[in-house]
């Protein structure tokens, strides 16, 4: 696909969702990070059930770090994979008292050495916490949506992401993956896609 069809595809889409934003609820940098660990293989609104009750009680690394493993676990199970989720999130927290003053670090190659934070969380995390995004996060919905419209033929989520980056330039980044995961929600469903509404259609690779 050529850069011009590219953009052109996501300004409609910025102009379709123009509410389009992160569905995970928080209020610092260190919550938002707990939340995007949460949400693997979990779905934002399951995350945002279980965060209040969450951080009422340990809101920063310090309270997480001395938090009893157990206890996490429980607060966290609704969320699914709580027992890695909430190892995770103890050592995440250890690992930012020890190495960052208590501090969720504000660098791509200082948040991908916390535990349980992998490129994708990275990428939301500086995106969201810190509004300053230096790639696209590619979830579930960015991938399907990704490969259907022809933005990448790449499985794996790196892959696709250096295919996004190749085509889009940089003051789109905060918008990609927002739109897509919308868009991927409401439209360009997994099951029965509703092409009738595409705000894209008429453009979309999977038409040609």
């Amino acid at each position: 696909m050529k850069k011009e069809k590219a953009i052109e595809i996501i300004e409609d889409l910025i102009k379709a969702y123009p509410d389009a934003k992160c569905s995970l609820d928080f209020t610092s940098p260190f919550e938002m990070m707990i939340a995007v660990m949460l949400s693997a293989q979990c779905t934002d609104e399951r995350v945002n059930l279980t965060t209040p009750g969450l951080f009422a009680k340990y809101n920063t690394a310090e309270k997480m770090a001395e938090a009893p493993l157990e206890e996490l676990e429980n607060l966290i199970h609704p969320c699914g994979f709580y027992k890695n989720k909430a190892k995770n999130m103890k050592l995440a927290s250890e690992k930012i008292l020890n190495n960052f003053n208590g501090m969720v670090p504000n660098t791509m190659e200082e948040l991908i050495t916390i535990p349980g934070v992998g490129r994708k969380s990275a990428n939301v995390i500086m995106l969201e916490a810190f509004n300053n995004p230096q790639g696209i996060a590619v979830d579930t919905h960015v991938k399907r949506i990704s490969n259907h419209i022809g933005f990448s033929k790449n499985n794996e989520p790196e892959k696709i992401e250096q295919d996004l980056l190749k085509l889009l330039p940089k003051k789109y980044y905060k918008d990609v993956n927002h739109v897509l995961i919308w868009h991927g929600r409401n439209i360009c469903t997994a099951r029965n896609p509703k092409c009738a509404n595409c705000p894209i259609y008429k453009i979309c690779e999977k038409n040609f």
